[in-house]
């Protein structure tokens, strides 16, 4: 169900990469923005608002990355730092929007009340995660079900399954960038899985024509 990979394939080794922007490499840093910022508000957008706050969030997190670099370890690879740098970001914003919003609007995941969380923006370019054997124009509509299904999910759920099964984040990485146990993670993913699969064969059950 992996749609991309964390591994970055277009990418040089970790090490070349580091050493590139530590000397300031613009093409490399312009390399890094076109593989991994969309990936990166689509994450970003499971904890915030808007589309905006997404975008500022990446923003932010970039500055984050270019004047952390220097101080970069290795314990874990870049791509897998810049994500965990991402994710606290985005959490410290979605905490600062909760506190201008009504209480009524939350609910105690951060997820919008009536169980519809963020929506999930055209930047989101779904690839069918399961089977769609209805043809090429129901795989569409599935696309767009997926998304909405993605963003029903309560925060934690979505966040692990976008990493996972959205961006192609193995199971440890995904542990790492969010900092929570492997069997915590397979909870969460296993849930969401579910749910989703769960919303997507009701649609298909609803599009069904009678023989």
């Amino acid at each position: 169900m992996v749609v991309g990979s964390i591994a970055g394939d277009v990418l040089p080794p970790d090490d070349v990469v580091v050493t590139a922007l530590r000397a300031g490499d613009e093409t490399m840093f312009a390399t890094l923005l076109d593989t991994w910022s969309h990936g990166m508000l689509r994450v970003a957008r499971s904890y915030v608002s808007t589309d905006h706050s997404a975008e500022e969030v990446v923003q932010d997190t970039w500055l984050a990355v270019i004047d952390g670099i220097d101080g970069f370890e290795g314990r874990s690879s870049v791509k897998t730092w810049v994500y965990r740098i991402l994710v606290n970001t985005a959490k410290k914003r979605g905490l600062r929007e909760s506190r201008t919003l009504p209480w009524s609007a939350f609910e105690r995941d951060g997820q919008p009340s009536g169980g519809h969380g963020p929506p999930m923006t055209g930047r989101a370019e779904f690839t069918a995660a399961w089977p769609t054997p209805e043809g090429e124009a129901l795989a569409a509509e599935a696309r767009g079900l997926i998304a909405e299904a993605l963003s029903r999910l309560p925060l934690r759920q979505r966040v692990v399954i976008t990493l996972r099964d959205v961006e192609g984040c193995t199971s440890d990485e995904v542990c790492d960038i969010l900092e929570i146990s492997a069997a915590n993670q397979r909870v969460l993913l296993h849930r969401a899985r579910t749910a989703v699969r769960g919303w997507l064969a009701g649609y298909y059950e609803s599009v069904k024509q009678p023989d």
